[in-house]
Order: C-alpha cells, then sequence, then structure tokens
C-alpha cells in the first residue's frame, strides 16, 4: 500500500511539471507556505512583484509546515516555505526569518501599558496559546521555565491570525509571529516587545537536484525585500518602547 500512495505521489510530481511546463508556460511558479507568512505575508510580496506585468501565474497553497515539506519532497511545488519544525534532510534550504516574537493584546488589556512584557507579567494570566507542537511555543516555554512561570492557556490554536484576532477581542495575552503582528498594525492591537529573545524562524525549501527558475529566484528575492520592508515597519511603529537588543527586527543574512 506504501509503494502504491508513493506511485501516485511520484505521478502527481510529474503532472506538476508537466502542467507548468506546457499548459502555463514557464511563468507558472507553485508555491507552499506555513499559515503565518501564507495568509497576509505572500499577497504583499505577490503584490509588489507586480505578477501581471511579468506574466506569471502563480498557484499559492497555504498548508502546515508538514504539508510543505511533503509538498517540496514531492516535487509538487517549486519551492516552499516553513516553520523550523520539521527537519530538512535531503533538502536543499535557506535560512528565510529568525526573528524575535512579539506579545499581543488588546489596548485595553493590563498589560498595554507597559513598554515591554518580562515574564512574571505572565502569571495568572489569561494566554492565547499557539499548539503545543509549535517550536516557537516550546522555546517559549523553555524560556519561561526559567523563570519558573507558566501561562494561563485559555485557547490554543496553530494561527498566529486567530491569536491576533482573539487578541483584539480582549480574550487575553499572545506570542505570536512579528509578520503575523504587522497585518494588525493600526487595527486596535497592542505589540509589544517581549523581554526575552525567543524567535520564529522560517526556512525555504528546495529538490536538490532541481535548480530553480529566474522566475522563481526573482520571487524569493522579492520577498526577502518584502520582509525587511514588514519588519522596519513594525520596529517604526514600537519605536517608542524600550524593545531591548532582542527586540530588534532583522533578516538573517543570506548567500
Amino acid at each position: 500500500m506504501i509503494e502504491v500512495d508513493q506511485f501516485f505521489v511520484g505521478f502527481e510530481a510529474i503532472e506538476h511539471r508537466l502542467k507548468s511546463l506546457s499548459q502555463y508556460g514557464t511563468g507558472r511558479l507553485s508555491i507552499a507556505v506555513h499559515p503565518a507568512l501564507g495568509n497576509a505575508f505572500m499577497p504583499r510580496a505577490l503584490a509588489a512583484h507586480d505578477l501581471e506585468s511579468r506574466d506569471i501565474r502563480v498557484s499559492l497553497r497555504i498548508l502546515s509546515s508538514r504539508e510543505v515539506h511533503q509538498q517540496v519532497s514531492t516535487g509538487q511545488c517549486d519551492f516552499g516555505l516553513m516553520a523550523d519544525e520539521m527537519p530538512v534532510h535531503g533538502l536543499e534550504h535557506s535560512a528565510f526569518m529568525d526573528t524575535p516574537g512579539v506579545m499581543v493584546m488588546a489596548p485595553s488589556h493590563a498589560l498595554a501599558n507597559k513598554d515591554r512584557i518580562e515574564p512574571l507579567d505572565l502569571e495568572n494570566v489569561d494566554f492565547l496559546a499557539l499548539n503545543p507542537e509549535d517550536s516557537s511555543r516550546r522555546r517559549l516555554e523553555a524560556a519561561l521555565l526559567g523563570s519558573c512561570v507558566k501561562p494561563k492557556i485559555r485557547v490554543e490554536t496553530p494561527y498566529a491570525h486567530t491569536i491576533c484576532e482573539m487578541a483584539t477581542h480582549g480574550m487575553g495575552i499572545g506570542f505570536v509571529n512579528p509578520i503575523a503582528a504587522v497585518d494588525y498594525l493600526g487595527r486596535g492591537l497592542a505589540i509589544r516587545p517581549f523581554a526575552l529573545d525567543v524567535p520564529f524562524s522560517s526556512i525555504l525549501l528546495f529538490r536538490p537536484n532541481n535548480p530553480l527558475s529566474d522566475t522563481a529566484r526573482q520571487l524569493i528575492r522579492r520577498m526577502r525585500i518584502q520582509l525587511e520592508k514588514d519588519l522596519r515597519r513594525l520596529q517604526r511603529a514600537i519605536s517608542a518602547v524600550d524593545a531591548g537588543p532582542g527586540a530588534r527586527f532583522s533578516t538573517p543574512e543570506h548567500h
């Protein structure tokens, strides 16, 4: 049964490549992206890339990191962008983002009057958490353990945007990917740096021995430019906050 499944996965990869080359031409891209960057960041990057003038057709798939990994591994997309919760053995990869997370809450929240959130501030406070398997949640819990703080989790969800939305409704405080928080600037969400450096990391994935097209490379460059722009925008929004060294937002070096 496993061999049959693998056969059909391989067939789907071949079918994807044939469609890309013959039906739509070389200007077609298929991309798999995890939700934190796929829901709003990728639309901004694609809009900035001006797909119409470049005559590019894009299939944008918003998937879990596990599914992104699978899509890249089986050749069902040109490249993928996932969180760092899956092994990258056997795949080409490049760091895309490694940036401290931020705390989000309603402006009326008791902690919104603080310049930045300290670990002890989270004691006995309703917390909006990412799912237990999320790598950034695990890093946050490990960091809080040193301060003997265990958040009072009110809601768990796999999506940072859901946490931001719940926070705007006064349901608690959450720790999210800063790019997800960018989408809520000016929308009734208080965003504060966290005193501890707990990063959110995203990785670009490629199949080995499968060179990227010029079209894909140009889009990835645009994505990096958009990421830099978004992080600068977030930094400006909290520039009056005493962020500390761990909350300065920047993109990782890449080659």
